[in-house]
């Protein structure tokens, strides 16, 4: 391929690592189908990742005899390497990528990149979890990747059905705004891109697909998994402290920001308040262990729940509620002392009760007795706190048409106003 070669509308990059012995079928079917039913231009592009198994030598083979195909060459590993140096190289209208084992049928290629090419949207991804999609995989792949998909749902607040489907595209135009912005050269590189790519307000094409499971994946499940988790944990403490400027890229790319939706949702906020009343249980159940020798019950109880009140408060504000910023940050943790005076007053009045029907309850009792009432204090702290301390409004038209035009504005008081 010559540098006289026009561009073409699509770049097909399939990303590989140690696949000697199934690159060269893979990437004939699908030249093939290209050929035959592909009504644009495109090119395919293999690129070999830190091969030591003869990867590349198929892959410069293959580029020599069929045209519209190269190979490229990395001295380094990572599937998010691989997408993000050819895709900053290419000259296309529309990236796409796909795994080199094709587990995806390739009459998907069509409807996932049509969508990019009349300017509709900015990426397409195959998702193998509608209801239309026809999925061949065993039970434990099927479970890890519900589980995956639900986890970045809840923690990133994402409406995108699956992250890790090995079959998307993307504008050139969206690729070459975002890929600066995504860190990870690994597995959780498509997850990044599309959390950043719905935070900036891009338009998210979803295809469903027909998917069988390769048995001869070499993917460490467990690493990976590991990796990803690490990941999100990452991505979520840059969005909430505003490391990355999403909204800058919404008004580069003529888009509005989605940053209300960004907010949880009511099952997202279910869950992520009962991880949080989780880890705060715990934390008072060891902090009781240590300050009951000490200080007696009643007190013990009164200082171990102060203790986790205000850390409880803390987290719900900026996990649970995606409340962020110090605009109200103060008023928020009075307001949930008041929540913890309301709780103490449960589990107080659960440990009067115990004493006077068991005057010699063992701190074993008491344990269980304060746990099961800070369980029902749970219910009653997540209605305050939602519907009280973190409820608010959506700021009004003429004060969110100012928070735009001002860049200096923080997030926070673009999207939300605290009701009074």
């Amino acid at each position: 391929m010559t540098d006289e070669t026009p561009a073409p509308d699509i770049e097909i990059v399939v990303p590989v690592h140690g696949e000697a012995h199934v690159l060269q079928a893979s990437i004939w079917r699908l030249h093939d189908y290209l050929s035959r039913h592909m009504p644009v231009s495109w090119r395919v592009t293999i690129v070999d990742n830190a091969s030591t198994d003869g990867t590349f030598e198929v892959a410069a083979g293959l580029a020599e005899t069929l045209p519209d195909v190269r190979a490229v060459r990395l001295d380094r590993k990572g599937r998010g390497l691989a997408l993000r140096t050819a895709w900053t190289a290419s000259d296309a209208r529309v990236l796409a990528y796909l795994d080199v084992d094709l587990s995806t049928d390739l009459a998907g290629l069509g409807p996932l990149t049509a969508p990019l090419l009349s300017g509709h949207s900015d990426l397409a991804i195959g998702s193998r979890l509608t209801r239309t999609s026809r999925v061949v995989r065993g039970t434990k792949r099927e479970f890890i990747s519900r589980s995956y998909n639900g986890i970045v749902r809840t923690v990133l607040s994402t409406s995108f059905s699956d992250a890790q489907c090995g079959f998307k595209a993307i504008t050139k135009e969206a690729a070459d705004r975002l890929l600066p912005l995504v860190q990870d050269d690994s597995w959780f590189f498509d997850t990044e891109l599309l959390v950043l790519a719905e935070r900036s307000g891009l338009r998210i094409h979803e295809v469903p697909v027909d998917w069988q499971d390769d048995p001869d994946s070499r993917v460490d499940i467990a690493q990976t998994a590991k990796d990803d988790l690490r990941g999100i944990a990452r991505l979520f403490a840059d969005l909430t402290r505003h490391r990355i400027p999403v909204e800058a890229i919404a008004e580069e790319l003529g888009r509005r920001p989605l940053a209300p939706e960004a907010r949880p949702t009511f099952r997202s906020q279910v869950i992520r308040f009962a991880a949080v009343g989780a880890a705060s249980t715990l934390a008072f159940a060891l902090l009781y262990l240590v300050l009951r020798p000490l200080l007696g019950g009643q007190a013990a109880n009164f200082l171990s729940l102060l203790l986790t009140a205000v850390g409880n408060t803390w987290a719900n504000r900026w996990f649970t509620f995606g409340v962020t910023g110090r605009l109200g940050a103060v008023r928020h943790q009075v307001q949930g002392l008041v929540v913890f005076g309301v709780a103490w007053g449960i589990t107080s009045g659960s440990l009067l009760v115990l004493h006077a029907a068991s005057p010699q309850a063992s701190p074993l009792t008491e344990i269980l007795v304060l746990t099961a009432a800070n369980l029902a204090a749970t219910v009653v702290r997540f209605v305050l706190l939602r519907g009280w301390v973190f409820r608010t409004r959506r700021a009004a038209p003429d004060a969110r048409r100012q928070a735009l035009a001002d860049p200096a504005s923080t997030e926070a008081d673009i999207r939300l106003e605290p009701v009074k």
